[in-house]
């Protein structure tokens, strides 16, 4: 008796361990957090049991509820903000903000329908990610856990700023909570895509480090042929080097299904983060120049809300393009290194073996994207560039509706 509790004792402190912050030893600990936060929202229709991922029916009525919530509360947004324009007034006083309310809340509402109706397929791909992650060691799991873990509590750092701005904001409750709420929810989507490409770029990484001990060894054989022991080794190579191939055959494949699973809601993110920065960004302009607010609130609050917003957003696309940026450099950089190897051996068979590595590498685009649209450093240039565009095209409106305005009551003084 005293042995099976003490065996238990032990059983729960490796569990505890387990599951430390920074500290993740599996896929499963790595991902915890992000899982746990979407279970909590409603939006996670799975359970984990024995490295298994598998639908939840309690889960997926909750996740089906959250969805015809999210829907309820689209549709009796709409209303308010398009039908009752009188009662819309009192709460956002231009009609830019309106605009603003319509285009952010139809395109979360279209990201929670979207990840809802690829529970399945999401499911698998978890699934893959899991089983080919399974071959890292654990010093690539601390480095992910360290990187994946900082990243999601300094980008929620922004959220929990705005979280009372948003309470104190003059609009109901419900309409309070609802924001929070799908303002987690969106987060917490995009922070689980951009872990699965991480881990992703973590198996690209170990091929690419496995390829360079693989050009150490045949370089060192070339300078002392062991006879006998050589052709041994070589052997050896060949059967890692056909590893390495099926591994970075299941890796593409992992990746060609994470574009189509999350392309709908990537797409959407992008587009809305596209949008939420522009309009942010015009009217901290307008509050700038002659201190309009679009938001009935405090002026301090709602510049701490502009900014906090702009910020959040921002940082959001800066970090996903990142992981896809760096991620793709990992995969182009495993066609370097296996042609690094090429140039380096003597071996026939060997050879062949990384010749046919070289080809599949070439039939394997491993690209990060969302419906045709690659997710690198071009695309947030462009983002960039296009919001500086619409800025200016915005503000040189806005110039010249003042200086109308003004030329007109100018005109009027004068011939009274």
């Amino acid at each position: 008796m005293f042995n099976w509790s003490k065996l238990q004792r032990q059983g729960n402190y490796k569990l505890r361990k387990r599951w430390r912050l920074f500290h993740a030893t599996d896929f499963e600990s790595l991902m915890n957090p992000s899982f746990t936060f979407c279970q909590i929202l409603g939006l996670f229709p799975y359970k984990i049991k024995d490295s298994t991922i598998m639908i939840s029916k309690p889960r997926y009525i909750l996740s089906t509820v959250v969805v015809c919530i999210c829907f309820i509360g689209l549709l009796n947004n709409l209303y308010i903000f398009n039908i009752c324009g009188s009662s819309c007034k009192i709460y956002y006083k231009a009609v830019p903000r309106i605009l603003e309310r319509n285009f952010f809340y139809i395109l979360s509402t279209f990201i929670v329908t979207a990840t809802y109706i690829l529970n399945n397929p999401r499911m698998r791909l978890l699934q893959t990610i899991m089983k080919i992650s399974s071959k890292l060691p654990s010093e690539s799991y601390q480095k992910l856990s360290k990187i994946i873990h900082i990243k999601d509590i300094l980008v929620s750092i922004c959220l929990i700023v705005e979280v009372p701005i948003y309470l104190k904001m003059n609009i109901p409750f419900a309409l309070k909570i609802f924001l929070i709420y799908i303002n987690l929810l969106i987060f917490q989507l995009d922070m689980l895509y951009m872990n699965c490409v991480c881990v992703l770029k973590a198996c690209f990484k170990r091929i690419n480090d496995n390829l360079e001990h693989i050009r150490k060894d045949i370089m060192e054989d070339k300078v002392y042929h062991l006879g006998r022991t050589y052709k041994q080794k070589s052997l050896f190579l060949l059967i890692e080097l056909k590893a390495l191939r099926k591994q970075y055959l299941m890796i593409s494949n992992a990746v060609q299904m994470l574009n189509m699973i999350f392309s709908l809601q990537l797409l959407a993110t992008i587009v809305l983060t596209f949008g939420e920065i522009t309009f942010e960004l015009y009217f901290h302009i307008l509050f700038w120049h002659d201190g309009t607010s679009v938001i009935n609130m405090d002026d301090y609050l709602y510049s701490v809300y502009l900014t906090t917003s702009i910020i959040y957003y921002f940082m959001k696309i800066t970090l996903i393009v990142w992981a896809c940026e760096t991620g793709k450099d990992q995969a182009v950089q495993i066609g370097t290194n296996v042609h690094d190897v090429l140039n380096s051996t003597v071996n026939n068979e060997i050879k062949a073996e990384l010749q046919l590595f070289s080809m599949q590498i070439l039939h394997h685009k491993n690209k990060f994207s969302a419906k045709g649209l690659a997710v690198d450093a071009t695309l947030l240039t462009a983002i960039v560039g296009n919001i500086t565009t619409y800025l200016i095209i915005l503000v040189q409106f806005l110039t010249m509706t003042r200086f109308c305005n003004n030329k007109f009551a100018n005109a009027t003084q004068i011939s009274q």
